[in-house]
């Protein structure tokens, strides 16, 4: 099984607003940068969108660390909240529907063949990784312009 690193960042300008979402893939001695926008969105859509797009660049079943600033996306897995969604039929702990589920389903589908572990970085600190990745997440909302 492949060992994959990948950090990823959302961004929203206004939120909601025009947003933007950056990922880096690393394999080996390889990288991948990748990026994209949509111009009425919001900052958690657009850091479940990094996720989803970093792992759908994956070409065979890897075992990913995956590193993300994004409390709502790490505490889903590490908290166990996404399987708590699941299992009351994708209703909140208040008995309403989470939010963005069609996000988290396509993130349950693209993690799958993988094994990912999610792991919390500070946002906007000294990673280097963490940092590129708000940069490209900018960079796409700057395109939408």
């Amino acid at each position: 099984m492949y060992e994959v690193t990948i950090y990823t960042d959302g961004a929203c300008s206004g939120n909601p607003g025009a947003g933007g979402w950056g990922a880096i893939l690393f394999y080996g001695q390889h990288s991948k940068e990748i990026s994209g926008g949509v111009a009425d969105t919001t900052n958690n859509r657009m850091e479940l969108q990094a996720v989803i797009s970093a792992l759908k660049c994956l070409k065979a079943p890897s075992k990913v660390s995956l590193y993300s600033d994004s409390a709502y996306v790490v505490n889903a897995f590490a908290q166990g909240w996404i399987d708590n969604w699941q299992a009351s039929g994708w209703k909140t702990k208040g008995r309403k529907p989470v939010q963005n589920k069609e996000l988290w389903l396509q993130l349950l589908a693209a993690m799958k063949p993988h094994q990912v572990k999610f792991i919390k970085v500070k946002g906007h600190s000294d990673n280097q990784y963490n940092n590129r990745c708000d940069e490209l997440a900018r960079m796409a909302i700057e395109k939408l312009k």
